[in-house]
């Protein structure tokens, strides 16, 4: 019985896979980039602040607006304080830990950042962040 041996197939990097996979990966990175932006609809007009800093980590956190007439947004979406308040809390107990973005227009009065505060301590928030300029 003879046993032929066969030839050696020259194996060599197959591109078209990596490709693929770059195209994927830019084209997810540009859906959830859209995502984001959607979620700030309202335009606030943030304050300047001179000691204003970028957290290292700003992703996967609620976006709560308040626009100089003293609305509230949850994302694109208008709320009232007691809706609000609910959105807070089952956001917490379905999704761990609450992380906020608050963004308040520079003519909101204190007080009612204060009571946002307040909804979000009450709710279980452990890491909340302002939007502001960097002057």
């Amino acid at each position: 019985m003879k046993i032929t041996r066969r030839s050696d197939d020259n194996v060599g990097f197959q591109l078209a896979p990596m490709i693929d996979m770059t195209f994927l990966l830019l084209i997810f990175f540009m859906v959830t980039t859209k995502i984001s932006k959607e979620q700030i609809k309202e335009e606030i007009k943030l304050p300047v602040a001179s000691n204003a800093l970028i957290p290292p980590e700003v992703s996967n956190r609620d976006i709560i607006s308040i626009d100089g007439q003293g609305r509230y947004f949850i994302g694109p979406n208008p709320a009232d304080k007691k809706a609000l308040a609910v959105h807070l809390k089952q956001r917490f107990e379905n999704y761990p830990p609450l992380r906020l973005y608050i963004r308040a227009d520079k003519n909101t009065p204190g007080k009612q950042i204060k009571e946002v505060m307040k909804m979000a301590a009450d709710a279980g928030a452990v890491d909340v962040i302002f939007g502001s300029y960097q002057s």
